[in-house]
């Protein structure tokens, strides 16, 4: 049955991380990171990270939560590189 459960966390997460790719296809494509708040992204980025954390212990400690770590990680790197674009392609004020 947990399986069951893993694979909507495995659909959702994978969900959740396609979502960061069209935003940042339009960062490289325009080269502006205009009418993007840093703080924003950088919170979810924050945020993200604590899951991570979390979803290691789950499997380092419990041996569970593998499809959790795996969209996690991908969600991380994704809402790490929003940040980092958004950094590098904002406007010198």
């Amino acid at each position: 049955m947990s399986n069951f459960y893993g694979l909507f966390q495995l659909i959702g997460g994978i969900i959740m991380s396609v979502g960061y790719i069209p935003q940042i296809a339009q960062i490289l494509r325009t080269k502006s990171s205009e009418g993007l708040n840093l703080k924003s992204f950088g919170m979810i980025f924050a945020g993200i990270l604590l899951y991570e954390i979390y979803a290691i212990a789950l499997v380092v400690l419990e041996s569970s939560g593998h499809m959790y770590l795996i969209t996690n990680s991908v969600s991380t790197l994704l809402s790490g590189l929003m940040c980092l674009l958004i950094i590098c392609f904002r406007k010198k004020r």
